[in-house]
């Protein structure tokens, strides 16, 4: 997708740590999109005018089919690149209702902080891992498995 903020300035980009289990829920972007091929916190850009915390619900019930509610925010990790400058705002949410259906990801999994492959991940959402995997010191923090993946349409259910 095309970067539509003003040369110079961060465009607002919200993703979620969803918790399940002492998981969480990460998703690979299919190919053919930005970053495609790999793996993210769910979330997305911010309407013209929207608060990150509601953009966030608006973005998990349009790509993944789910109702959430935004808690607390863990943390804000600016990014620039040549053809990119965001800042990634990085929000604790719970998983209130519907089953997981990406839309732009071709597979979803649920991970432990320390079983997480930073490389595999979005630039942007490398800085998130490290910090999950910081608050979890010690949980096998120097081994990493790959993802049990699920395939596009197959739901995820709470």
């Amino acid at each position: 997708m095309k970067d539509e903020a003003k040369p110079g300035t961060l465009r607002t980009v919200t993703a979620a740590v969803i918790e399940r289990d002492g998981k969480v829920l990460v998703a690979r972007r299919r190919q053919g999109i930005r970053f495609g091929g790999l793996w993210e916190f769910p979330g997305g850009k911010l309407e013209r005018g929207e608060e990150p915390e509601k953009g966030l619900e608006r973005e998990l019930a349009e790509e993944f089919g789910i109702r959430t509610r935004v808690g607390e925010l863990l943390c804000a990790v600016p990014f620039r690149s040549p053809t990119l400058s965001i800042e990634l705002l990085a929000f604790r949410v719970e998983h209130v209702s519907g089953d997981y259906r990406p839309a732009d990801h071709d597979e979803v999994c649920w991970l432990e902080p320390g079983e997480m492959d930073e490389s595999v991940f979005t630039a942007p959402d490398r800085h998130v891992v490290r910090m999950l995997r910081a608050s979890k010191a010690g949980a096998g923090e120097g081994d990493t498995a790959p993802p049990t993946p699920r395939k596009k349409g197959e739901p995820w259910t709470a």
